[in-house]
């Protein structure tokens, strides 16, 4: 018995052993994982990561962003393009005459003031945030968001905003487009100063895309666009034909009738039709006005152009300069007024010249919206302001010296009233039209292009090297151009609308 308790204390004392060792290795390990939540805990407090920053940022719908174009492109940490958290989208991003974007890359100034006005926490070394700052930006987040589904769904308003100055410049040039009438050339003609090419148009709730070339031959593949009207119309097809030259030279297929160009990579056909008053004229005698004289038949449209329009998908229509002409207006067959004309026997007038492009413009529209032929999308282009100073287009008007848009707007009264008409030309032709008045559109450019006084030729509407800028002793000044607009220039926002309008109601007809 005695010799047997040594053997007993020898497995007891290899118990103990292991025992020990086991507390060791548990020891240790405990010690591991203490020492790696404190380096947790500590890493905690170094500046805020998401799962999103140890991925690679991929394909989205703008293309590859770097870390580096995120950061720059929006102080929020999101990629431009990217769908944010929480369901939130970023406002629509602009892009670029080749088909590019703006926002790919680094952002143009205009980017930067409408996307990133406040500081940038990263260039300012402030890389922390209190909880309330992150309320503020998903608060922040979720205004954009709204901004952008407004944009999206067609319900933002392009017509209310400002101009900003983006440094950019023009999607094309004087030389760069081989079309542009020598009077709307105004850096061929001489004229010294450049920056009214850099004011783009920013709208209060969402911002105007910059015109794609391509995007617009895609969207209207196979399709021909018709501009309708007068010399302000013209304007605005050759900026058109202008933008999309950059990225495809077309084919003149045009004759005397109709002025045509074909774009070949997508049979995209852009068309101009002249019609100074959208109505019938004639100059034989009507009633108490003699032949000579243009006779605008108020409730007749414009036969010239109706015969074209069941071969337009989009028509863009706009008129009302012509009524400040000489003319005789008839209406129901009769001779009812007048424009710098009316014989005094005739008695007082029942129509002038305001209220005659009011019922124009409803004749004009209620004959597009109705007529059996015609499927398309029919735009209407609201009064292009004018911004003559000291007198009219033919009493000695002037722009001349405006370089930058308007800080405010003087009212001009003409252009208020003729406004005022068309609008309510275009809501009765709408109802005249009933169902199908929803193929009207009006495209409001009338306040945004009030501010511009300085997009105008003004004296520089000839390449004379001899050309009068300024008034002469008399205090008279040197004729001018302050109706028709400089190209490139602002009517060529006329053409982002455009584009934008025509997105919009293409992508309501699929659904």
């Amino acid at each position: 018995m005695p010799m047997s308790l040594p053997a007993r204390k020898a497995p007891a004392g290899g118990a103990g052993v292991r025992r020990w060792v086991v507390t060791i290795v548990v020891s240790v390990v405990a010690l591991v994982l203490t020492l790696v939540v404190i380096s947790l805990s500590v890493g905690s407090s170094l500046p805020r990561t998401s799962l999103q920053d140890y991925l690679p940022v991929g394909v989205t719908v703008l293309g590859k962003l770097s870390s580096s174009e995120r950061a720059d492109g929006n102080a929020n940490g999101t990629a431009i393009g990217e769908e944010p958290l929480q369901g939130v989208r970023e406002p629509l991003v602009e892009q670029n005459g080749q088909g590019g974007y703006l926002n790919s890359g680094q952002p143009s100034p205009l980017t930067r003031k409408i996307e990133s006005k406040e500081p940038d926490p990263v260039a300012s070394g402030d890389t922390t945030s209190t909880p309330d700052e992150d309320s503020s930006n998903e608060s922040q987040k979720a205004e954009q968001g709204e901004v952008s589904q407004k944009a999206e769904q067609g319900t933002c308003d392009l017509y209310h905003g400002e101009w900003v100055l983006d440094s950019s410049g023009p999607l094309y040039t004087n030389n760069s487009c081989p079309i542009i009438t020598q009077m709307q050339n105004c850096q061929g003609n001489g004229r010294p100063d450049k920056e009214y090419e850099n004011w783009r148009w920013k709208p209060e709730q969402c911002i105007l895309p910059r015109f794609d070339a391509r995007k617009f031959l895609e969207l209207m593949r196979g399709k021909t666009l018709a501009f309708v009207g007068d010399s302000v119309a013209r304007n605005q097809m050759e900026s058109l034909v202008c933008l999309l030259w950059q990225v495809d030279v077309p084919q003149n297929r045009g004759n005397k009738r109709m002025h045509k160009w074909l774009f070949k990579s997508t049979s995209t056909t852009i068309a101009r039709v002249w019609s100074s008053w959208l109505v019938h004229r004639s100059t034989e005698a009507v009633g108490i006005a003699p032949k000579g004289i243009d006779k605008v038949f108020l409730d007749v449209p414009d036969e010239t152009f109706m015969e074209f329009l069941p071969r337009f998908d989009v028509i863009v229509l706009s008129s009302g300069h012509w009524f400040a002409k000489r003319s005789a207006y008839v209406l129901n067959g009769n001779v009812v007024g007048g424009q710098l004309w009316w014989p005094r026997q005739a008695g007082k007038m029942q129509m002038n010249n305001v209220d005659a492009f009011g019922v124009s413009v409803e004749t004009c529209l209620t004959a597009v919206a109705t007529n059996p032929n015609f499927t398309g999308l029919a735009i209407v282009r609201t009064w292009s302001p004018d911004h003559y100073e000291g007198g009219a287009w033919n009493t000695g008007g002037s722009c001349t010296g405006k370089v930058k848009p308007l800080d405010e707007v003087v009212r001009n009264g003409f252009t208020d009233a003729m406004y005022g008409k068309q609008v309510e030309g275009f809501r009765k032709a709408v109802k005249n039209a009933g169902q199908q008045g929803s193929q009207l559109k009006l495209m409001d450019i009338t306040e945004p292009f009030a501010f511009r006084a300085d997009g105008h030729p003004g004296p520089y509407r000839s390449p004379d090297p001899n050309k009068k800028t300024q008034r002469g002793p008399d205090g008279k000044p040197p004729p001018q151009d302050c109706l028709h607009w400089c190209m490139p220039g602002p009517v060529d926002t006329w053409n982002e609308m455009l584009l934008e309008t025509i997105r919009r109601e293409f992508e309501r007809e699929r659904g």
